[in-house]
């Protein structure tokens, strides 16, 4: 299958990014090309980027860079995952701090098709402030998959991130 769609999977430092090979893999399968960006939390999760570089063909990016050796393909949309609390609401006040909420921030600009699939639990999501930021997010046309169909916080507990949806994020994806 030929990929023509360029897609930016923003990682965020929670359990589920040890499994994100699984949102990659499947996204690719779906007809993605797939660029990794991770906040820089979320760089120290992930044990070796060499390995996403080479499943993806391109760079994974943590960081501000410079010059031709820091450029992606232009993003057709963003699938930000795992989401987590702090993320969403730096991205919702358009905090650009890092690569990775840049390229959520600007993708708003452009009207980019993106999705967040948080991850987080009951305690975090019944802040008050959350349910405004995502409320704000879907109102600027972010589809952001949290309850049915999506990711749903859980009580406070080591979580078992087998059951992350990943699967429904890909599907979730524009054709």
């Amino acid at each position: 299958m030929t990929t023509t769609r360029t897609l930016y999977v923003i990682g965020c430092a929670a359990p589920p990014l040890d499994r994100l090979d699984v949102g990659v893999r499947l996204a690719q399968d779906a007809g993605w090309r797939v660029c990794v960006l991770l906040t820089p939390a979320a760089r120290r999760w992930v044990g070796d980027p060499e390995e996403l570089r080479e499943r993806t063909g391109a760079q994974v990016r943590w960081e501000y860079g410079t010059g031709a050796d820091d450029a992606l393909p232009a993003p057709d949309a963003l699938l930000a995952a795992p989401l987590t609390v702090n993320s969403l609401a730096r991205w919702a006040c358009a905090m650009c701090d890092s690569r990775a909420l840049l390229a959520l921030t600007e993708g708003l600009g452009r009207g980019l098709p993106t999705l967040a699939l948080p991850y987080f639990n009951e305690a975090l999501a019944a802040h008050p402030a959350v349910a405004r930021h995502v409320a704000f997010l879907r109102e600027a046309g972010v589809r952001v998959l949290l309850g049915e169909g999506g990711f749903v916080p859980h009580p406070p507990r080591e979580d078992d991130v087998a059951a992350y949806p990943w699967q429904a994020a890909v599907d979730a994806l524009p054709r």
